[in-house]
């Protein structure tokens, strides 16, 4: 290290004298004594005997590996149906998350996670440091639970909030990765995955900035594969215990966070009856087996915890299984690809791929956010410029609506509405109308070379087809984006409209919002 260097970090190091530290490694001596309350012992059982296993034992012993899909398309029955498998645990849960928004439906769920490990069930909860905020998370104070352990992913070692990000400049390529896989596992043998991190605004339409999004509800064979991967970032050396963060030894904090839950349940009685009775009967139609069910073999796919700590040079050249999976099934499509991406980067790489895949009769369906939609303008001012090749090459593209008036289809059972700014938030393909693909996984170089991320690919035909009908709904309530004597034209229909709108512009944006997408432009693109 040169002198200069030593200096520099010297001098940024004063400031941070006397602040609050937490390790960044499980080598860190002050965790020489550390004692896992949750061990391998705790998964000593058969899957297959839960009651959660034994509602499907027909099924679910046709064959080892067979595996059950149910699409979950809106929020509230995203929430209901991980509070109806929390109650129904009877071993263990494991959750990894992105996010945590310690909001009221974040407090509600991990309310649900504590009843469970009340009645002795074994919860695992892994976050990410950057995505949750741990410092203030009310879901750090459950640690303090015999039955409940939280580990926290990817620290900053200095936890003021006027030094956090300076952090950034010295370790920069691991701090700007992301454990961004989204899990929800219980008893080992049923797992929920998609696009939902822990927040109300991915839960409830009624929030001001509401996510619009796709999960799935897998049960059997695919969930050991969950299980291990869930297991191998438990493990491994960056994922830190909650119990050296100040926050998780506050017993003064877990006493109020006691009472709020008692005051809610004194104070909106009814409001509360009302809920335990929805819960309820998702119980029920799971038990009376009305779930929706599809059957098939898939396979569930992740990055390894270790692609956090790559080199920048490592990072931008790196081929995991999940990028290896995509160009598999890319290339051995020969009919169509449908496409729902929140954030759609495809590379120069990707968009030579994709445009020979068009010229070879693979037809692409794309649904992608607006620039109105989008909470990621420096994303879409990458986006545009793969756009245009992608319609000249045929392809149709789509770009989500902003408005409130929005509905996926009053037909479905559970209605998915958009509320006054909602953003596209799925991660969802299917090959030729027989395998589906979902996940957290972003067609944009973050999550291509950046952040760690998690997929399943699902081979049934009877569940790609709701995967497929779902994007396609999805597209009438998009602007179809076409190419008109070399200019973007933007059409499509409101309910109510008589007749189709027509845009030269970005619909329902400001001058201001695209002069900002035009300055996010000089963002390069591996960073956004």
């Amino acid at each position: 290290m040169s002198v200069l260097k030593k200096v520099s970090l010297f001098v940024f190091s004063l400031p941070f004298i006397g602040c609050t530290t937490v390790p960044t490694t499980m080598y860190d001596k002050r965790l020489e004594n550390y004692t896992p309350k949750i061990t391998t012992e705790d998964f000593n059982y058969d899957p297959m005997q839960t009651p959660i296993a034994q509602c499907y034992e027909k099924e679910l012993n046709v064959s080892e590996d067979i595996s059950g899909a149910t699409l979950i398309e809106d929020g509230l029955s995203a929430f209901v149906i991980r509070a109806a498998f929390a109650r129904m645990a009877t071993k263990t849960i494991d959750l990894q998350t992105y996010i945590y928004s310690n909001d009221f439906s974040s407090k509600v769920l991990i309310g649900e996670l504590k009843n469970a490990a009340d009645r002795g069930v074994k919860v695992r909860i892994l976050l990410d440091d950057y995505g949750t905020k741990s410092d203030i998370a009310d879901v750090m104070l459950l640690n303090q639970h015999p039955n409940i352990e939280v580990k926290v992913f990817n620290t900053v070692a200095y936890r003021s909030k006027l030094l956090y990000y300076p952090q950034f400049l010295l370790d920069f390529n691991r701090l700007n990765s992301r454990m961004h896989n989204k899990l929800f596992i219980v008893d080992n043998v049923a797992y929920i995955t998609g696009g939902r991190n822990v927040g109300s605004n991915y839960f409830y339409p009624e929030t001001a900035s509401n996510f619009s999004d796709t999960d799935v509800l897998f049960i059997g064979d695919m969930t050991k594969y969950a299980t291990a991967s869930f297991d191998e970032y438990w493990n491994y050396h960056l994922s830190i215990p909650a119990s050296v963060f100040p926050k998780a030894k506050s017993k003064k904090a877990m006493r109020k966070l006691e009472k709020k839950f008692a005051e809610i349940e004194r104070k909106s009685k009814d409001a509360i009856n009302q809920y335990n009775k929805i819960i309820s009967l998702a119980q029920c139609e799971y038990k009376k087996k009305k779930f929706d069910f599809s059957w098939g073999r898939g396979k569930f796919l992740a990055d390894p915890p270790s692609k956090v700590e790559m080199s920048m040079n490592e990072k931008e050249e790196y081929r995991g299984e999940i990028i290896r999976a995509l160009q598999t099934l890319w290339d051995d499509t020969e009919d169509s690809v449908y496409l729902s991406a929140a954030y759609f980067v495809p590379g120069q790489g990707g968009l030579e791929h994709m445009l020979h895949e068009e010229k070879s009769g693979v037809h692409m369906t794309i649904v992608t956010n607006s620039l109105a939609s989008t909470n990621a303008p420096t994303v879409y001012a990458k986006w545009e410029k793969y756009r245009k090749k992608l319609i000249e090459s045929g392809a149709d593209v789509y770009e989500f609506m902003l408005s409130a008036e929005n509905l996926r289809g009053k037909e479905h059972d559970r209605e998915r509405k958009q509320s006054s700014f909602s953003v596209l938030h799925s991660k969802t393909i299917v090959f030729d109308d027989d395998i589906s693909w979902i996940g957290s996984f972003n067609l944009d170089p973050r999550s291509a070379y950046y952040n760690t991320e998690n997929v399943a690919i699902f081979e049934s035909k009877e569940f790609a087809d709701k995967l497929r009908e779902m994007i396609i709904k999805d597209t009438k309530t998009s602007w179809h984006v076409t190419i008109e004597d070399d200019e973007t034209v933007w059409t499509g229909s409101r309910p109510g409209d008589k007749k189709p709108r027509v845009y030269h512009k970005s619909p329902d944006t400001s001058i201001f919002r695209r002069i900002w997408k035009n300055m996010t432009n000089l963002v390069p693109e591996k960073f956004v």
